[in-house]
């Protein structure tokens, strides 16, 4: 059996990296981890914002490499079909890829107001406007996908668009965004999800802190 290798980065900081984390795990391949330090110029760059997630996560399998988080998934979803990572009805296939898609390409605003840090928390966080936008358009596909969904999750099973709005979800957390009920209990579902689990526990361990991302602004 091939034998992967997934390189990361923080696991309290790099949402890039949890999605692509949780991916993987979904696809039961077997799989070691590389992690890269956040102090790395690279890493921290991605995490930062500052330039495109190149170096992490990357996913190496055989004499395969693939480099960006939703390529990780496809692939993963044609060596692993059965795993669920996308649903296996065509339409909901569809849906599934295009809320991806508007996730991987969008939402800048909240990510650069929101960034992604499980062990903080900021109590009454002062949202900007425009990042606010992105928030109740998230909620809007949230509600949208769980109206025709049988739950907990956007299309029933976790999937591949559970993954890449995980890192959304712990965002919310840190910084007390009011949710209505429905993307409430999505959330619970999401946070109680046994990957999304182990992956928060180990963010709680590191030492490693980036202080630009320690401050409310």
């Amino acid at each position: 059996m091939t034998l992967a290798t997934l390189t990361i980065s923080s696991k309290n900081y790099s949402s890039w990296s949890f999605r692509g984390w949780l991916m993987t795990k979904m696809s039961g391949i077997k799989f070691k981890e590389v992690l890269v330090s956040p102090d790395d110029a690279d890493a921290r760059a991605e995490i930062l914002l500052l330039s495109p997630s190149i170096l992490v996560p990357s996913l190496t399998y055989g004499s395969i490499t693939i480099w960006d988080t939703l390529a990780i998934g496809e692939f993963l979803n044609e060596i692993a079909p059965k795993a669920g990572i996308l649903p296996k009805d065509q339409a909901t296939r569809a849906r599934c890829r295009s809320i991806c898609g508007e996730m991987h390409s969008g939402f800048v605003s909240l990510r650069s107001a929101l960034p992604m840090n499980i062990k903080g928390h900021f109590e009454n966080f002062k949202v900007w406007s425009k990042a606010q936008s992105d928030i109740e358009r998230v909620k809007t596909i949230w509600n949208e996908c769980l109206a025709s969904s049988p739950g907990p999750f956007l299309f029933g099973e976790f999937s591949m668009a559970d993954a890449m709005y995980a890192p959304v979800v712990t965002r919310f957390q840190t910084y007390d965004v009011t949710l209505d009920n429905r993307c409430e209990a999505y959330s619970a579902a999401v946070l109680a999800h046994p990957f999304v689990r182990e992956w928060m526990d180990a963010a709680r361990e590191e030492r490693e802190e980036i202080e630009e991302l320690e401050v409310e602004f």
